[in-house]
């Protein structure tokens, strides 16, 4: 009887919350990537269907602003056939996607969707747009996450959880290096967002960076460049959705994106047209408030981890540039690409000296720190005499410790790098960097 009692209260509890009545309104203006319409009331952030003559499908759009008694919708596909007086029905919901096991070896579209056209019968949907865990529910970060790159594990060490910018300018190899981590970390899984890419590249990484290995333990979300604005800022949060959905399993996530500044860009792109004032090098003031939501959600939690690395693809190599400024203030750490050194053909490009883990001194043994310091030394007192070496300006023996950095230069070099499919453990990186006491 109890459960009887039970069941008719749920159904009572639908019904009071169903909408039986639904407004719809009509489209009154088109301007760029903007629809106005009228007759709607719907919240920002709230999905619209628009029905189209003609079309079997509707145009799926997103409320983003509201302008006098108009709201302001943009689309996530393309604006096709869209005229006035076309009906506009709200969702009542903002958009979701599917979750679950069955994204493994999946390659998504922006909006969460197979691109091979298969469907996702998961039966468990989450909101692209969450908040990110309080913070006294996140757990220390006290274990190491091995990512199978001699440079960043020995001297650049990261935790489970923590949040990692990869800073670049384009060409320098910042895929091959996602590339190589995805093959080789130590994580359960990957989530790997490829945000404003060009077409041309996505197949190249799936194939050739990450592998049928990698794509295994992976799930793949692609928002193109010629994918509108709001599909790839939806792609950026669909896959940190799919990262916090197997976190909260208890997995330990690896998520990659790339690349923030597209993300960025994207939400410039929507900021002007709705109206936002542009403020620094262009980019709105919703740019920088938006920033922190995305990157904050990745981390640790009371179940599982996400060790996210962002790349922030800089303009003309400009570290201190708007974005990428933002970025390092939000992140646990950085390594910088450096573009002279992938011209000596060295890689990975990593220039340590430019480079931090923030959590590395709390993660590693006293004599790990000791051989990493005593590496980054023996290199910047090379680099500080590099000149003079060169032109052969310098005389052995006029100072001991340049006399030491030229001796274990060539080991140095040798040591940062690794081909692209040379995996070394943790403990291997470790023992290898033991040369430094010699």
């Amino acid at each position: 009887m109890l459960d009887l009692a039970g069941e008719i209260h749920r159904w009572r509890e639908q019904i009071r919350r169903t909408k039986l009545l639904r407004a719809t309104g009509k489209v009154t203006k088109v301007i760029g990537l903007t629809v106005e319409a009228k007759g709607i009331t719907a919240g920002v952030g709230e999905v619209c269907d628009i029905l189209v003559p003609g079309e079997s499908e509707p145009v799926t759009t997103e409320v983003v602003g509201f302008k006098e008694e108009a709201s302001i919708l943009m689309p996530l596909g393309e604006l096709r056939g869209i005229c006035p007086g076309c009906q506009v029905l709200p969702r009542g919901q903002p958009l979701t996607v599917q979750v679950g096991e069955a994204l493994l070896g999946k390659v998504l579209d922006g909006l969460g969707r197979p691109m091979d056209g298969s469907r996702l019968h998961t039966g468990l949907a989450y909101p692209v747009n969450k908040n990110p865990p309080e913070p006294l529910e996140r757990k220390r970060i006290k274990e190491v996450l091995a990512t199978g790159i001699r440079s960043i594990d020995a001297l650049l060490t990261c935790g489970k959880g923590q949040r990692v910018g990869i800073f670049s300018g384009s060409g320098v190899g910042k895929s091959t290096l996602l590339g190589m981590m995805a093959r080789f970390c130590s994580a359960d899984l990957n989530v790997i967002a490829l945000i404003g890419e060009r077409g041309r590249e996505v197949r190249d990484f799936i194939e050739n960076d990450l592998g049928p290995g990698g794509l295994a333990r992976s799930v793949v979300v692609v928002a193109t460049s010629d994918q509108p604005a709001l599909v790839r800022i939806k792609g950026a949060l669909v896959a940190t959705t799919i990262a916090e959905y197997f976190r909260d399993q208890g997995k330990d996530v690896l998520l990659f994106m790339d690349s923030i500044t597209r993300f960025a860009t994207a939400q410039r792109e929507v900021g002007l047209a709705v109206g936002e004032p542009p403020a620094t090098r262009g980019y709105t003031p919703s740019v920088f408030s938006l920033l922190p939501k995305l990157l904050e959600r990745s981390g640790t939690s009371a179940r599982g981890t996400i060790t996210a690395f962002y790349t922030v693809l800089v303009e003309a190599d400009d570290m201190n540039e708007p974005v990428a400024d933002a970025v390092r203030g939000i992140l646990d750490g950085h390594i910088v690409l450096s573009r002279d050194l992938a011209t000596r053909n060295h890689y990975p490009a990593i220039d340590v000296l430019n480079s931090v883990s923030r959590l590395m001194p709390e993660l590693v043994t006293k004599q790990h720190l000791q051989d990493a310091s005593r590496l980054r030394h023996l290199l910047a007192t090379y680099k500080q005499s590099e000149d003079l070496i060169n032109v052969g300006a310098y005389v052995k023996g006029s100072n001991p410790a340049v006399d030491e950095a030229i001796q274990y230069y060539d080991r140095i070099n040798a040591f940062l790098r690794q081909d692209i499919n040379e995996k070394t453990t943790f403990n291997q990186s470790i023992q290898e960097l033991t040369f430094v006491r010699e």
